[in-house]
C-alpha cells in the first residue's frame, strides 16, 4: 500500500464516522465509496465540506453520476462538474478506472444536456438535472468537467478511445483524480521554493522598501513550473481553474495554437502576477536572469498558466520558441499578509471571484467576530478545513443567509455566490448589520436547508429549488410574531426572539411552504406546484419571479 493510498483511506474512514447520517444507507463499503466522492469534490472544487454534501447524488438510478456541482453563470456560460467515484476495498492502488463505468457516463452525458430527452434517475439527481436543463433553455451554455475518481490508476487506452469517440464536443473535458491527486491538493499549502529562467531584459526596482521585477517568461517555462508544482502555486489565487473550454481560456488556447497569433501572445495577454518572500539573481548579467525564488505564489494569471500547461500537453504545438508571457514579481515579506490580500484583491476584483479571504480583515468582519462571541458563537472569517460545530458560523453562510432573508434577495443568495464578497458585499454587510441578525438568519437558513437535504415523504416538488425563498419567508414570519422590524433586532431581544424561533419554527416552515405554493398558483394557476415542470420551477426561483407577489402580499416585519 502506498502512503498516499493509506492517507486517503484514513480520511475516508473519518468521513464515514463523522457524517454517517448524510451517506447512503447500506454496507460500509458503499459508504466509503460515497465518502471518497465527497473528499474528491471538497479538494478539487476547494469547497467547505458541508457544501459538498449537497453535491452527492449517489444511489439507485444515479445514471453513473455520484456527484454534481452547478456553478454560477458567467459570460452566458455556467460550469457543471460531474463526479463518478470507484473506491476499491483492496488498497494496492493498482486498479485502473473501469471502462464500463466510463461508457455509462458517456451515455448519460448524451441525454443529460438535452432538455427534452427523458432520463430515469432518483429525485435528488433529477432536481439537479432539471436545474441544468432550465439554464440551457434560458440560453446559457454548459461548460462540463467530468472527474473520474478512484484509488488506483487512470483508465486504459481502449477506454480513452471511447472518450475520444464520444462526440460530446469541446464543451466537455475529462479528468482523472486519484489518491495522489487528493494528497497533492491537501499539501498545497507547502511553500514552493524554485527557480525561473527569464528571457531578455528585465526591470528590477526597489519601491517602498520592497522589490519589484517585470520580465518575460517563455510559455514552456510556465508548463514546466506547473508540471512540477501544480495547484500548490495557486493557494492565494482566488479563482478556481475554469477549464480550457471557458470562453477566456478557450481564446488563450486558440491563440497558442494559431501559428500567426502565438508570436504576439505577449501583447494579447494581461500577464501573470507572482509574489514571493525573496528573489535573487546575478545582477552582473545584463539579461536572461535565472531567478531563485522562495515561497512562490501566483495571485493573478492562474487561468493563463493552467491553460498554457494543458494546451502544450494536449495539442501538437510546434514552433513556440517565440511565445512569451509577461510576469510581474513582487518580493513581499511573509508577515505582510495584509498587503498580499490588497494586491490580490486589486488584481482580481474585476472578475466575479470568491473574495471571501480578501474581505476577512475588513472592520465589519472583525466586529461580527467579536460580537458573536458574546452571544456564544464562533465566526469564521477565513476559509479553513478544520472541524466545526453548531456554534460555528462561517462568513460565507452568513452572507448567503443575510442576502436571502434580511436583504430579500433569495435568488441572488443562491445563484450569485461568487459576488457575495464582491459586488454584493456592501449590500449584505452594511453598517447596520449586527451579530444577532446574522445568527438568527443563519439558524433559519440551516433549518430550511436541513429540510431540503433530508426531505420528508410529503415534501413539495418545488422544495429543491426554494430553500432560499422559504428562509426569507420564515424570517418575515419570525419578525412578525415578535412584533419587530429588522432594525429593532439586536442583542437586547436576541434571547426572546431565539425562543420564539425554537418553539414555532415548524409552524413558520409550514406557513412558508403554503405561501410559496400560493405564489406559484398566482403565477401559473391552481395546482401549479404539482403540475409545473421541474425545469420551469427551477427557472422561476432562479429568476426571482415570485418576489413581486411575495413582497406585496406576505412581507411581514422587515424594515
Amino acid at each position: 500500500m502506498s502512503i498516499n493510498v493509506n492517507i486517503v483511506d484514513q480520511r475516508v474512514r473519518t468521513i464515514v464516522e463523522d457524517y454517517q447520517e448524510y451517506l447512503p444507507a447500506g454496507s460500509e463499503e458503499k459508504q466509503r465509496s460515497a465518502a471518497f466522492v465527497l473528499l474528491c469534490i471538497k479538494h478539487i472544487l476547494d469547497m467547505e465540506f458541508q457544501d459538498t454534501i449537497d453535491c452527492l447524488v449517489e444511489g439507485g438510478d444515479d445514471a453513473g453520476i455520484d456527484g454534481i456541482h452547478i456553478g454560477d453563470e458567467q459570460d452566458n456560460e455556467f460550469p457543471v462538474s460531474i463526479f463518478q467515484g470507484k473506491y476499491k476495498k483492496r488498497l494496492d492502488g493498482e486498479s485502473a478506472f473501469p471502462e464500463n463505468s466510463i461508457v455509462r457516463v458517456i451515455n448519460t452525458m448524451s441525454l443529460l444536456f438535452e432538455p427534452d430527452k427523458g432520463l430515469t434517475v432518483h429525485s435528488h439527481l433529477q432536481a439537479k438535472m432539471e436545474e441544468v436543463r432550465s439554464l440551457i433553455r434560458d440560453g446559457y451554455l454548459p461548460v462540463v468537467r467530468i472527474f473520474l475518481c478512484n484509488n488506483g490508476k487512470r483508465w486504459v487506452a481502449t477506454a480513452h478511445e471511447k472518450i475520444e469517440q464520444s462526440q460530446l464536443g469541446e464543451q466537455v473535458s475529462w479528468h482523472h483524480c486519484n489518491h495522489d491527486t487528493i494528497v497533492r491538493l491537501m499539501q498545497a499549502k507547502r511553500p514552493v521554493d524554485t527557480s525561473l529562467q527569464l528571457v531578455g531584459k528585465a526591470i528590477v526596482e526597489d519601491f517602498n522598501f520592497r522589490r519589484v521585477l517585470i520580465g518575460k517568461l517563455h510559455v514552456s517555462e510556465i508548463k514546466s513550473l506547473f508540471d512540477e508544482y501544480g495547484d500548490k502555486l495557486l493557494e492565494r489565487n482566488v479563482r478556481r481553474y475554469l477549464g480550457q473550454h471557458h470562453r477566456v481560456n478557450r481564446d488563450i488556447c486558440q491563440t497558442l495554437l494559431d501559428a500567426d497569433s502565438r508570436q504576439n501572445f505577449y501583447f494579447f495577454n494581461n500577464g501573470i502576477t507572482m509574489i514571493c518572500n525573496k528573489f535573487s539573481y546575478n545582477a552582473l548579467q545584463g539579461a536572461n536572469y535565472s531567478l531563485q525564488l522562495r515561497n512562490l505564489q501566483i495571485i493573478n494569471g492562474g487561468q493563463t498558466c493552467k491553460t498554457i500547461q494543458e494546451t502544450i500537453e494536449n495539442h501538437d504545438v510546434s514552433n513556440i520558441e517565440d511565445t512569451y508571457v509577461m510576469v510581474r514579481l513582487y518580493e513581499i515579506e511573509g508577515e505582510d499578509t495584509e498587503l498580499v490580500r490588497e494586491i490580490t484583491y486589486a488584481t482580481n476584483s474585476q472578475n466575479p471571484v470568491d473574495l471571501r479571504d480578501l474581505r476577512s480583515n475588513d472592520e465589519k468582519q472583525r466586529l461580527l467576530e467579536a460580537s458573536m462571541l458574546d452571544l456564544g458563537y464562533h465566526y469564521r472569517r477565513y476559509r479553513d478545513s478544520s472541524p466545526r460545530g453548531e456554534d460555528t458560523i462561517t462568513s460565507s453562510v452568513a452572507a448567503e443567509a443575510t442576502l436571502a432573508i434580511w436583504r430579500r434577495s433569495p435568488h441572488q443568495a443562491k445563484f450569485r455566490r461568487s459576488e457575495h464578497f464582491g459586488k454584493l458585499y456592501h449590500l449584505i454587510f452594511d453598517e447596520w448589520l449586527n451579530a444577532t441578525q446574522v445568527i438568527l438568519g443563519v439558524l433559519v437558513f440551516r433549518y430550511v436547508e436541513k429540510k431540503r437535504k433530508r426531505p420528508e415523504k410529503n415534501a413539495p416538488r418545488f422544495l429543491p429549488y426554494s430553500s432560499h425563498f422559504l428562509s426569507m419567508l420564515m424570517g418575515d414570519l419570525l419578525l412578525g410574531a415578535c412584533g419587530l422590524g429588522l432594525a429593532e433586532l439586536n442583542h437586547i431581544n436576541y434571547a426572546e426572539v431565539y425562543e420564539v424561533f425554537e418553539s414555532r419554527k415548524d409552524e413558520f416552515y409550514e406557513d412558508a411552504i403554503n405561501m410559496t405554493r400560493e405564489a406559484l398558483e398566482f403565477l401559473y394557476g391552481e395546482g401549479a406546484s404539482d403540475t409545473v415542470s421541474l425545469q420551469r420551477l427551477s427557472a422561476t426561483f432562479r429568476r426571482g419571479d415570485l418576489l413581486e407577489y411575495l413582497n406585496k402580499n406576505v412581507c411581514l416585519g422587515v424594515s
